[in-house]
């Protein structure tokens, strides 16, 4: 138990280090992310420009610090709306049953039915390419894992004796569902959130790379990387900088989560 805990406060130190440079982001870039030095373009790294430039001589480096704002807080919004979304409408189907728990399950099916990405690239080139459709796109596609795990983890509690027990003191269903049945599940629901954070990071760089996410010149490690790819071999630099921070961010949150479940299925064990 000592090990997962000492690999959660890991992972969570570089967590809130990501977030800080996103939030501070602005104050941290050494030059103008969007200013084009047209003597410096493709330019090796150097003391001034520590990333390179690109083709319009754009410090890759600011780029990048200025691309983890977009990425990680675009990811996390996205994360935690589908997550309500998905966990609210699992909770009334599990507690319900019948009819709407039939409804719900077969919407799930529907979405399940069409792999995420391509589903992700049929809603974005409908609404139009940027990242607000991007961010709908890949909520519409991500809620169905949480509805149909809080609707499985609910089944198997609702008939707990200490439901039956609320019941009978008089608590009604949503307070039934909101104090006594959500903190039982909400483990299980955290781990499958932190996990679900680098696959969505992911879908937003595959989404820009097609030139489906961020609006140019918007600084987003995906649009980065498909701007690069043109010239990687004259400047290898442009691709593999933000190719390296998205795995970086990914990797962080994937242990993360890997900690989180690891440490819910100790307590389980110890506790439960």
């Amino acid at each position: 138990m000592r090990s997962v805990r000492r690999r959660i406060v890991f992972s969570l130190f570089f967590v809130f280090l990501f977030i800080g440079i996103s939030v501070l982001a602005p104050s941290l870039v050494p030059n103008d992310p969007y200013a084009i030095q047209a003597f410096y373009r493709k330019g090796a790294p150097v003391m001034e420009f520590p990333f390179g430039t690109d083709k319009l001589g754009r410090c890759i480096f600011s780029r990048v610090l200025m691309g983890t704002r977009t990425s990680v807080f675009s990811a996390l919004f996205v994360v935690m709306a589908s997550m309500a979304a998905g966990t609210g409408l699992g909770l009334a189907a599990g507690f319900y049953g019948g009819m709407f728990d039939r409804l719900v399950m077969r919407i799930c099916d529907v979405f399940l039915a069409f792999p995420q990405m391509v589903l992700a690239i049929a809603v974005t080139g409908l609404l139009g390419g940027n990242m607000v459709n991007a961010m709908i796109a890949l909520g519409l596609t991500g809620w169905t894992s949480y509805a149909r795990l809080a609707r499985g983890l609910v089944m198997g509690i609702k008939k707990e004796a200490y439901i039956s027990a609320a019941r009978l003191s008089g608590d009604g269903a949503l307070r039934i569902m909101a104090v006594h049945i959500l903190p039982g599940i909400a483990g299980e629901l955290i781990v499958n959130g932190s996990l679900q954070i680098g696959t969505v990071m992911i879908g937003f760089a595959g989404l820009s790379y097609l030139g489906l996410g961020v609006s140019a010149p918007e600084a987003e490690w995906g649009s980065m990387i498909n701007e690069a790819m043109g010239y990687m071999q004259q400047a290898p630099w442009a691709v593999l900088a933000p190719g390296a921070a998205l795995f970086v961010t990914v990797l962080v949150f994937q242990l993360l989560g890997d900690s989180l479940r690891d440490y819910f299925g100790v307590r389980r064990e110890h506790y439960g």
